[in-house]
């Protein structure tokens, strides 16, 4: 593995500090979930960076890379719902979404490539707006900026249907040209 790989599986380690911190939090736990959580994600840029830098871009890596970051936001996430600070219907979108994409990336029979597909911009601005909104309500602050969080989390879940249908629509169109065209040779 590389080092932009090994970066990448040790976000994974926040995760369960930061369910840890937002079961039942307090105040002091709120802001402890926060710093864990910052520092994970912040791993999201580091591990990007140092993989294009060094070419250390890896199948393992474009695979890996995208699920840590949906397990780091699904979690708290969850652990958001427990508290009802966001509706659990939203989420259960965010999830689906993501399960969708993720499945579509790794079937060559459903993206047409043996290749694992990276994430595109649309897919970047979708796991940075629900990172801003998932630090802005983890953040015991006050109630102008739950609002804030909240207004971000509603943009992320925008992002996130649109990035999906996006990244799906043209994978859809061109596996069903070449199931067509393998059709019709077959014929």
């Amino acid at each position: 593995m590389t080092t932009a790989t090994w970066i990448t599986f040790s976000r994974l380690l926040g995760i369960p500090f930061i369910i840890y911190f937002l079961d039942a939090p307090t105040t002091q736990d709120r802001w402890l979930a926060l710093i864990f959580f910052v520092l994970a994600a912040s791993t999201d840029w580091l591990d990007g960076y140092i993989a294009r830098k060094f070419n250390q871009i890896s199948e393992m890596g474009k695979f890996l890379d995208p699920l840590v970051d949906k397990l780091l936001v699904l979690a708290p996430l969850l652990s958001l719902i427990e508290m009802n600070l966001i509706p659990a219907w939203a989420v259960f979108l965010i999830l689906a979404r993501e399960l969708a994409i993720s499945g579509w990336r790794v079937s060559p029979s459903l993206s047409g490539s043996k290749d694992i597909a990276g994430a595109n911009l649309w897919g970047k601005l979708k796991t940075v707006s629900q990172i801003v909104a998932i630090a802005l309500l983890i953040a015991p602050l006050s109630p102008i900026w739950y609002r804030v969080g909240l207004a971000t989390f509603w943009l992320s879940l925008i992002l996130t249907l649109i990035s999906g249908g996006i990244y799906i629509m043209p994978q859809l169109a061109a596996s069903i040209s070449s199931s067509k065209e393998k059709s019709t040779s077959a014929s």
